[in-house]
C-alpha cells in the first residue's frame, strides 16, 4: 500500500476560482458531505488573513453551484467555520471521482491558492498513472507531491507539515520562507527584518507581523510533539 499526496487544480470549481483570487485564505473541509437528492451540505473551515475571508465568503456564495455559505462562528479572526449547501448535479467532485474508482482517500482535504491537496492511498502503484490521467481529462492540472510505501512510515505520532500549511496563512509561509533563505534562524546570523521585509516588497512592520504570527504558530504546533 502505497500513501500518494497530489496536489490539483479542479478548474471551472467554485472552491478553485475563489481560493486562486484570495490566495491568502486556506480552505480545509471539517465535515463529510450531508444530505439526499440534489442539495449536500457541509462544514468547511477557512484559515487566513482576517479582512480576506468575509470577501471570500461572500463571493464562494455567489458562485455557482453554491446556494448557501453562513459563517458558524465570528468574522474577524484568522479562522473561521462556516456551512455551505452545493447543488451536486452541477458540482464535479473529486471526492466521487476517486470512489468511482474505488480509491481510498484522507479526510480533510484543503485548498490554498486555487490548488487542492489530496492524500489517496494505493494497493497497485499502476495504477497512479491512470489515476492522474482520468483527474486531468476534465481539464484539470495535478502534480504529484509524494509517493511512499506506508511501510517507510513511523507509527510513532509526527509532526504533520501538512497540518502546518493550513494554519500558516501564504503571506505567512513567504515570510517564514524568505527568512529561512536569508539566514535570519542561524546561529549568529546578520539578517535583518528590514532585509527580509525588502525581499518581500513590504514594510519592515508588515514583515515583522507575518513573522511573529508564523513563528508562533509554527512553536505552539511544535510544541505539541516535545513532551
Amino acid at each position: 500500500m502505497r500513501e500518494v499526496v497530489l496536489r490539483i487544480r479542479h478548474r471551472g470549481e467554485p472552491e478553485q476560482t475563489v481560493s486562486a483570487e484570495f490566495p491568502e485564505v486556506t480552505m480545509r473541509s471539517v465535515s463529510s458531505m450531508t444530505g439526499r437528492g440534489d442539495i449536500r451540505r457541509r462544514i468547511i473551515e477557512l484559515v487566513g488573513d482576517a479582512d480576506s475571508i468575509p470577501p471570500f465568503i461572500e463571493q464562494f456564495r455567489d458562485t455557482e453551484p453554491i446556494l448557501e455559505a453562513e459563517p458558524l462562528s465570528a468574522l474577524g479572526g484568522e479562522r473561521v467555520y462556516v456551512s455551505m449547501a452545493v447543488d451536486v448535479t452541477e458540482w464535479d467532485s473529486i471526492s466521487e471521482r476517486l470512489s468511482d474508482m474505488g480509491i481510498h482517500h484522507r479526510m480533510g482535504t484543503t485548498i490554498s491558492g486555487g490548488w487542492e491537496r489530496w492524500t489517496i492511498y494505493l494497493e497497485d502503484p499502476e495504477r497512479l498513472n491512470e489515476i492522474i490521467g482520468r483527474i486531468e481529462a476534465g481539464d484539470n492540472d495535478v502534480r504529484l507531491e509524494r509517493n511512499v510505501e506506508l511501510s517507510q512510515l513511523t507509527m510513532e505520532p509526527q509532526l504533520d507539515a501538512s497540518k502546518l500549511l493550513t494554519v500558516l496563512t501564504p503571506r505567512q509561509r513567504d515570510a517564514l520562507r524568505a527568512a529561512i533563505e536569508a539566514g535570519y534562524y542561524g546561529i549568529d546570523h546578520e539578517t535583518t527584518v528590514e532585509e527580509i521585509a525588502e525581499e518581500l516588497g513590504v514594510s519592515r512592520t508588515t514583515a515583522w507581523e507575518h513573522l511573529v504570527r508564523a513563528e508562533a504558530k509554527v512553536m505552539e504546533e511544535i510544541g505539541g510533539h516535545l513532551y
